[in-house]
């Protein structure tokens, strides 16, 4: 049986705790605006965080797990998959502030030119790319502590606003994205002093573009399925439950962490145990562990849901979420099963398998919350949240027992 290399739980363990940093700084900055805005405006700042989260998404278009497919065995190909990748980020980065920042000025949204700001942020992913040496190697010290250092530029600039009495969502926007851009700058200024001479094995735009467009198109799917329940509730019930969804659609964010980047950290390690004909093994050794520690996460945090949202929306309204984060702890036991199989796949270089699944969840997302949000609120969304990612994880098990554990041939 193949061991699980110790630099994945190291990596892993420093992505958490990087992460524990990034979602703390997040959290203290939604319980502080939870206090300082309306609640309508702090739904609003909710929502176009969770835009900003799928904007993410589309302008990586996949390029980062595709540049590990490419180079991760030929470290030759690395500067060839960087400057494919950055050529495509390029061009959706540029299209995504057309859609999102021109978009809410053309709706006429409230502080849309602040939103139309914070939109040129994501261009900066470009810059990003330097780092995928550290990502082939397993090694995400250098990486973790700039996203820390970002993460605390972040709040710096939240609670300078805050400071000054800001009551405009868009500025705070703009705070948190302005911390963003530093990570990606910087992430570029030490990732390209460990990046091979110039030179190496060419990569073709068009090739990289079609290994990387089906996980692109399945990762869009995923952060939209995920906060596409966004679109329902502001339109259903309004901003100030949305607020109170997104706290604890955030509570769950910072407790699936572990799960994805544990998966995140392990893709070049299932990539050469898929070629060498042992990914079931390995991938059953990563699941494992992992979910048993979100079974066990979920059963103690269960009793404090109400508590836990009390606290940080500083408000006994938050409360009015209970239910709803009950539905999201289970959710998040099942993204602790689904995300490592899921990336067992990717391993497995079966992009429209990955497609084909995120497609279904985000079309099963669609249809329970047009369902469920107008009968029973933000628990409906909840339980299409539920729903979706049980579906992820039976559709990528299933996929891996039917499949062939080795290349073909």
């Amino acid at each position: 049986m193949t061991a699980i290399p110790r630099r994945i739980w190291g990596s892993t363990g420093l992505l958490v705790l990087g992460r524990i940093w990034g979602s703390a700084c997040t959290l203290a900055i939604l319980a502080l605006l939870a206090r300082h805005l309306t609640q309508a405006g702090f739904g609003r700042f909710t929502f176009y965080l969770a835009v900003f989260l799928v904007l993410d998404s589309a302008v990586d278009l996949g390029t980062g797990q595709a540049a590990i497919q490419v180079s991760a065995a030929h470290p030759s190909k690395v500067n060839g998959a960087i400057a494919a990748a950055r050529r495509i980020r390029a061009t959706t980065g540029l299209l995504g502030i057309v859609l999102v920042g021109g978009g809410a000025v053309l709706l006429g949204e409230e502080g849309a030119r602040w939103v139309l700001l914070a939109s040129f942020y994501p261009l900066t992913h470009v810059l990003e790319l330097s780092t995928l040496v550290f990502k082939n190697e397993i090694a995400w010290s250098r990486p973790v502590a700039i996203r820390a250092v970002a993460s605390g530029i972040s709040l710096s600039l939240v609670l300078l606003l805050w400071y000054w009495g800001s009551k405009e969502p868009g500025h705070y926007l703009c705070a948190v994205a302005g911390g963003s851009t530093f990570g990606n700058i910087g992430l570029h200024l030490v990732g390209r002093r460990y990046l091979p001479p110039r030179g190496g094995t060419p990569v073709p735009v068009r090739s990289l573009l079609r290994l990387a467009l089906p996980m692109g198109i399945a990762s869009v799917c995923q952060q939209a399925y995920f906060w596409v329940d966004n679109l329902f509730i502001r339109a259903h019930l309004g901003e100030a439950w949305l607020g109170r969804y997104n706290l604890a659609v955030r509570i769950m964010s910072f407790g699936i962490m572990a799960g994805v980047y544990a998966s995140l950290a392990a893709l070049p390690w299932l990539t050469r145990e898929f070629h060498a004909g042992r990914l079931r093994s390995a991938v059953t050794r990563l699941a494992a562990p992992t979910f048993l520690l979100a079974s066990i996460g979920t059963a103690i945090l269960w009793p404090f849901a109400g508590d836990l949202l009390q606290l940080l929306g500083g408000d006994e309204h938050f409360r009015l979420a209970t239910p709803a984060l009950h539905w999201l702890l289970l959710a998040t036991a099942a993204v602790y099963l689904g995300a490592p199989l899921l990336t067992a796949i990717v391993a497995s270089a079966r992009s429209r398998t990955v497609l084909a699944i995120s497609v279904v969840a985000l079309l099963l997302n669609l249809a329970g919350n047009a369902w469920l949000v107008p009968t029973r609120g933000i628990e409906g969304a909840a339980l299409a949240t539920l729903a979706t990612e049980v579906w992820v994880a039976l559709g990528a098990g299933l996929t891996l027992i039917l499949g062939k554990a080795g290349p073909r041939t």
